[in-house]
């Protein structure tokens, strides 16, 4: 029966049916929510990166008219255990994060004490009453004096600032790599990047005493694990609290972890018998929200003369700052650049190393590609700077090396399995979107007309909708692998289908009603999404990984073909025909062959309200739920190319195309991935170019608002070309592939190499991100002297 039906929603370019309420301003955000009886918390956070707290003098803020408490770490510390992110991960050391400082603070904008008044003006003005006496302690900023024996210490029960190391090794990689006829490396260095979502930080805690019931509104993309977070460090039971994340505006991995303010209005919710919110501005987002990146690799590649990858090695340092995100932990970020530096490419011979150092900055955490930004940074950096050595074209040397089509699946040097994927496919169709060809012999002309043009290209591979077989981070002891889906038909025949998922800008109540309506047989208009909401779920998680459409969209079709079949059944009974003569589609049910059929609105009311006249087997409500687990995941892939020009006097980097060949497998909205394209290339732009939060060498934020950091505008921002190549996953219900990081991925490679390029004739290797127009400036000038 099924195979005659052909999918008319999923692959097509349905627009997006969450946007009319969130474009016409009637979208429910956190701070949407005010409760009769609110009140709300201001936080006065540490101005020292490391000091001791030596008294805390709340007397002038409780005394302010309006103001309703004043609390401290130690006041609250009964009130809720500190977070303490654990990994089974060998040589990892946990540090545990305080809701509020005690006994000393760690980076500028830690919680000292919370202030909750009627308005947020009175706590903010009542926060600055607060006098706190600290003893400053030496500070190491630079992770590299941090992880000297001689630095000194934030956790002095950890007795090292270093809190994690891993390798990673194949093959014998010292003697493939002495036996190289080639060797290139360098020191790398990737900068130190915020989150920057358009919403900041928002929760409002509500506790209902009658009912003992704790209500949490979170501007968060993992509403299950924060109501797992909360049962743990609360002492309450899962089923008398509820985590809701109606709507989100952006959370690109900054809110995918548990943070002290979430836990904090929580407890004073509990304990004031009142709603408490709490919203961040933007200067408490850059201090204080998890941030990306910062690592400094040394690597090196060794090669063959015909350009033949022989062995890669990597030694890893990961600035993970005073704390150990949770739940994801300190090693989310560095131990993901290792594992995926590898990339698309065959390599015989690996090792890689690396370390997380604990510096007085703000928590490093996942940010969207979460280490193979970096990781993509090192390898293709690497790959052009072999190609130029040997003389060979970039493109030439990356088909050359890329896993090929009969090796799948490919077990990478850190252990990761590509199952299958279009290497080869989106590095070509990238060439032939550009006619590779003509724009070098363009670049040529414009060279000899005095213009500095460059041509870059970065290909990458990742794991995405990961399954429970692989922690989402290393020796995480959470489940991250699965994904659960309940669809239900009402007596007027419309479909309800809840997830777990938590949608945060990728359209998600788009695409999963496409996959559901296509396995149901249903109308897009007649099913509504339930996400972002724990009540009724036994357990979930939330949005992170590139899961959503792989884990939810395999749920989906799970349920749908499970209620589909009842539906199915039910109607054989009505029409008095055999099950396998009836065809499901557009919302109604027929009989082949015939113009005899029933709309679902018509078995639905059958089934309810003639409950007593449906035969026994059929006596069953029109609802199912089905959990899926991809076990390992699948992996996407992409080749990108970016052609910049430099400008020589101001060195200001214009982008003057950029070209994605991208393979997710299956593409469920055509419309919606561009987007999610468009969206990462332009964070990636920011990395490469612009973004930077500088710290002074003790752990001062220097770049603490967006007059000094600065992020791309529109103008900064190329059109860009986006071909999707279908190769869909063996390993996923509906062949779908993660895709949702993939333009942070590629994007600062693929920049870094072509302002590289831009710069050969001057003998320039760009090393280190973003590079911004005083780095190019001094580059330049180095090289000059040097002729």
């Amino acid at each position: 029966m099924r195979e005659e039906l052909r999918p008319k929603l999923v692959g097509a370019r349905v627009k997006r049916v969450e946007d009319p309420r969130l474009l016409t301003g009637q979208g429910s955000f956190a701070d949407d929510y005010r409760p009769a009886g609110m009140v709300h918390v201001a936080l006065l956070r540490s101005a020292y990166p490391h000091a001791r707290l030596l008294r805390i003098d709340t007397a002038a803020a409780r005394s302010m008219a309006g103001v309703v408490a004043v609390f401290t770490g130690d006041e609250l510390a009964e009130a809720a255990r500190p977070m303490v992110a654990t990994s089974k991960m060998k040589d990892y050391r946990a540090t545990a994060m305080p809701m509020l400082a005690r006994g000393k603070v760690r980076y500028v904008g830690e919680p000292v004490a919370a202030v909750v008044a009627a308005s947020r003006y009175i706590a903010e003005d009542a926060a600055r009453r607060i006098n706190v006496d600290y003893a400053p302690l030496p500070a190491a900023s630079d992770p590299l004096r941090a992880a000297e024996a001689s630095a000194p210490l934030l956790h002095e029960e950890v007795r090292s600032n270093i809190v994690l190391s891993r390798e990673f090794a194949r093959g014998d990689a010292a003697a493939a790599m002495a036996a190289a006829p080639l060797r290139v490396g360098a020191r790398f260095r990737f900068r130190r990047k915020a989150v920057l979502a358009l919403e900041n930080r928002c929760y409002l805690g509500d506790y209902h005493r009658g009912r003992r019931e704790l209500t949490l509104y979170s501007a968060t993309q993992v509403p299950g694990i924060v109501r797992d977070a909360l049962s743990e460090l609360m002492a309450m039971p899962e089923h008398l609290i509820r985590v809701v994340a109606a709507d989100v505006g952006g959370g690109f991995g900054g809110k995918a972890s548990v943070y002290p303010e979430e836990l904090l209005v929580a407890v004073l919710a509990r304990r004031l018998g009142r709603p408490v919110k709490y919203a961040s501005d933007r200067l408490e987002d850059l201090l204080s929200t998890s941030q990306a990146f910062d690592e400094i690799v040394d690597a090196e590649l060794g090669v063959a003369n015909d350009g033949t990858i022989a062995a890669l090695t990597a030694e890893v340092v990961g600035d993970v700052g005073a704390y150990s995100i949770y739940p994801w932990t300190a090693a989310l970020e560095p131990v993901q650049v290792v594992s995926f530096l590898p990339g698309p490419y065959r390599m015989p011979n690996y090792r890689g190393r690396v370390r997380g150092v604990a510096t007085p900055k703000a928590p490093l955490g996942p940010y969207r590609g979460v280490g193979r930004p970096v990781a993509a940074f090192v390898m293709e950096r690497l790959i052009d700077m072999a190609a130029r050595r040997l003389g060979i074209d970039p493109l030439a040397m990356r088909r050359q090396n890329f896993v090929a089509a009969e090796e799948f699946p490919y077990r990478t040097g850190s252990g990761i399995i590509w199952d299958r994927a279009g290497f080869a496919e989106c590095l070509t169709a990238v060439r032939v979107a550009l006619d590779y060809d003509a724009l070098r012999r363009w670049q040529k002309e414009a060279r000899a007309a005095g213009r500095w043009i460059g041509i870059g290209f970065a290909s990458y591979a990742e794991l995405t909708g990961i399954g429970s077989k692989i922690p989402a981070a290393p020796g995480m002891p959470v489940n991250t692998g699965t994904e659960t889906a309940t669809l239900r038909i009402d007596p007027s025949g419309s479909v309800t289908a809840i997830f777990g998922v938590a949608s945060h800008g990728q359209g998600l109540e788009t695409t999963l009603a496409q996959v559901v309506a296509d396995e149901l047989g249903v109308r897009l208009e007649d099913v509504r999404i339930v996400q972002g909401d724990t009540a009724g779920r036994a357990y979930t998680t939330g949005t992170y990984a590139s899961r959503s459409a792989v884990l939810a969209g395999g749920a989906g079709k799970l349920a749908a073909a499970a209620l589909r079949e009842k539906v199915l059944r039910a109607a054989a009974h009505l029409l008095e025909a055999h099950v396998d003569d009836l065809v499901a589609e557009g919302s109604r049910v027929a009989i082949r062959g015939t113009d005899r059929s029933l709309s679902f609105r018509e078995i639905a009311r059958s089934v309810y309200l003639q409950f007593g006249r449906m035969p026994p087997e059929l006596q069953e409500e029109l609802e199912a739920t089905k959990l899926y687990d991809p076990q390992f995941g699948t992996t996407s892939s992409a080749t990108h190319a970016a052609v910049v020009e430099i400008d020589p006097e101001t060195f200001d980097v214009r982008v003057l195309r950029y070209v994605v060949a991208e393979d997710c497998g299956r593409v469920i909205n055509p419309m919606i991935v561009d987007g999610q394209v468009h969206g990462g290339v332009a964070q990636g732009i920011g990395a490469a170019l612009l973004e930077e939060l500088v710290y002074d060498g003790e752990g001062q934020l220097l770049s603490g608002s967006l007059m000094d950091y600065l992020v791309p505008s529109a103008a900064e921002i190329p059109p860009m070309e986006v071909i999707h190549i279908e190769a869909e996953s063996p390993t996923t219900l509906g062949g779908f592939r993660g895709m949702g990081e993939g333009g942070t991925i590629g994007a600062p490679a693929a920049i870094a190499n072509a302002v590289t390029d831009a710069l050969a004739p001057l003998g320039i290797e760009v090393t280190e991100l973003p590079v911004t127009p005083e780095r190019l400036y001094r580059l330049v000038e180095a090289a000059r002297r040097k002729e």
